[in-house]
């Protein structure tokens, strides 16, 4: 059985080691199943904050390889219901034949980009090479780190939030996105980068999760010259990131940063 919240915020009981019992109050974030329909078929659904919800359908077509970094970025038509949102969007012309071979039909968790998927290799295919090179140091990402927190009020709110940011090379956070999936925050960062038609320009990507493979994809699909994680990475997503030349920056904490690689900067 399920119950239906009427307010954004809900009374729990805190309860202590010493036995010590309060009433307090937490908003909770919000989550919802997004329905995404390309030229009429449907793909995928995500459970998404719904925020930005057009940056996050741009960043994931972006992500499943069904628009490539040539394609201009495409509009989203969204239809609120009671259920969740359905966005449909029109791939540019040409692109219907990689979106019948990558079609789905099953709903997932988040934009993880893999589930779903048929077969291995769907799962693990050749990344391209990043072309782009940072110019942050590692005072740009100890700067980057420390200014974070006010880019996140979702999660300052709710504690249930993951953002994904667009830092420049000196460590100024110039966007950020939020949702409470890891893999949505950064498809909405890079989908909304792509809508304004920005670039890395010397910059990173940091991420407030831990560095899966899938983030690393989406890293070196949107030539991204370095990314920055606040947890550690898994094996598969280090070999992913060596064998397509992204730099990391991983556990990075106020205190002390793990480095991928020959990375120079003072």
């Amino acid at each position: 059985m399920s119950a239906v919240l009427e307010d954004e915020s809900v009374i729990f009981r805190q309860v202590t080691p010493e036995g010590r019992v309060t009433a307090v109050t937490r908003e909770l974030a919000e989550e919802v199943p997004v329905a995404i329909e390309f030229n009429g078929i449907g793909y995928a659904v995500l459970m998404a904050t719904p925020a930005d919800v057009a940056d996050l359908v741009l960043g994931f077509a972006l992500a499943e390889r069904l628009i490539g970094p040539e394609d201009a970025p495409f509009d989203v038509d969204m239809h609120a219901t009671e259920q969740g949102i359905i966005a449909r969007a029109t791939l540019p012309e040409g692109r219907t034949e990689v979106l019948l071979s990558r079609v789905r039909h099953r709903a997932s968790e988040s934009s993880c980009g893999i589930c779903g998927v048929e077969n291995l290799e769907q799962a693990i295919r050749p990344l391209p090479a990043v072309t782009g090179r940072t110019l942050a140091d590692k005072a740009a990402i100890f700067r980057a780190l420390g200014d974070l927190g006010q880019h996140q009020p979702l999660n300052m709110r709710t504690g249930a939030a993951h953002v994904a940011a667009l830092v420049a090379a000196d460590g100024a956070i110039r966007l950020a996105r939020e949702d409470v999936g890891r893999h949505n925050a950064f498809d909405k960062l890079i989908g909304a980068m792509r809508r304004r038609g920005w670039e890395w320009d010397g910059g990173f990507a940091l991420l407030s999760s831990r560095c899966s493979y899938e983030l690393v994809e989406k890293a070196v699909l949107a030539d991204c010259p370095l990314l920055v994680t606040i947890s550690a990475p898994t094996r598969l997503a280090v070999e992913r990131a060596v064998g397509a030349g992204l730099p990391l920056a991983v556990l990075a904490r106020p205190d002390a940063i793990l480095l991928s690689g020959d990375q120079s900067g003072s």
